[in-house]
């Protein structure tokens, strides 16, 4: 697909395998650059299938993201799965963990910026609690996230330092 409509990539068309979205800077374009790419599709003999197509829409979702306008989104689904995941027990489920926050990592506005977080952990006897920092333009450290979690009976019993580990878990 990319290379029968390499021209029109990025400027009115987006493909990826064989999902392809129509796209148009103005409403009254829209008309225009689906002849374009219909005649595109003729010249190659490629068909769609009709009851997947969508015309003339604002929003639309397309290889699980909501397009818009104002750009791309990530479905409420996703982020609700995210949110119901249990917290990684191991090293194999902390890195699947850090890849499904990769796949976010677009969406989170301005995340770090060119600036490096900071993140402290702190665990007391019955409770764990997290930082996230950054500086500032003067050098000084705003806070941008806490996060605080008393511990379960069976949690109580760690060690000093796995309690850290634990505040550490907490944190992603």
């Amino acid at each position: 697909m990319q290379k029968f409509f390499d021209d029109m990539l990025h400027k009115n068309v987006e493909c990826y395998v064989d999902d392809l979205v129509v796209k148009s800077k103005k409403r009254e374009n829209h008309f225009h650059d689906l002849r374009k790419v219909f005649e595109r599709l003729r010249r190659y003999q490629l068909k769609m299938n009709p009851s997947k197509c969508a015309f003339g829409v604002t929003s639309e979702k397309f290889l699980g993201f909501i397009v818009r306008q104002r750009g791309i989104e990530i479905e409420q689904a996703k982020i609700d799965a995210m949110l119901r995941m249990p917290e990684p027990r191991n090293i194999h489920e902390l890195k699947s963990l850090q890849g499904k926050l990769a796949y976010l990592r677009r969406f989170i506005s301005n995340l770090a910026g060119r600036r490096p977080l900071i993140l402290y952990v702190a665990a007391q006897e019955r409770s764990v609690g997290i930082l996230l920092a950054q500086k500032n333009d003067e050098g000084k450290e705003n806070a941008l996230y806490y996060l605080s979690r008393n511990m379960t009976p069976n949690k109580l019993k760690y060690s000093p330092i796995e309690k850290l580990c634990l505040a550490l878990i907490f944190s992603i």
